[in-house]
């Protein structure tokens, strides 16, 4: 997988984050009760978090200048995370359907294989 792909998704998701932060502490605050701010704001750290990450296994892929199957698994495992566990908790935070609540673990486990992919990646 070229580098480019999880060095781009890390830009996409930093940026979108901080809009996702400012849009949950100005537009939505006077909305949401403190649990559904708390769901907001942990949606947000994660994705942030993961953004961050992603730019690492991309440096870390483009550095290499070799393909690196737990790389990708890294960067995959991130993309995945921020997907279903951010966005899941997104949209429970602003009431969406309850059937997402399921979602969000996988969307964590995701973010699990994502740091053992990294750990793996940096040890070879």
């Amino acid at each position: 997988m070229p580098a480019s792909v999880f060095l781009a998704a890390g830009a996409l998701f930093g940026a979108s984050g901080v809009v996702m932060g400012a849009f949950g502490a100005h537009a939505l605050a006077s909305r949401f009760s403190e649990s559904n701010q708390a769901t907001w704001d942990t949606a947000v750290t994660y994705q942030l978090t993961h953004a961050l990450a992603l730019l690492v296994v991309g440096l870390l892929a483009r550095d290499s200048g070799a393909s690196s199957t737990a790389l990708s698994v890294a960067g995959w495992g991130f993309i995945v995370g921020v997907a279903l566990f951010s966005g899941s908790l997104y949209l429970l935070a602003v009431d969406g359907p309850r059937f997402l609540g399921p979602v969000t673990p996988v969307g964590g486990a995701a973010f699990i294989v994502g740091w053992v992919g990294l750990l793996v990646g940096v040890l070879r």
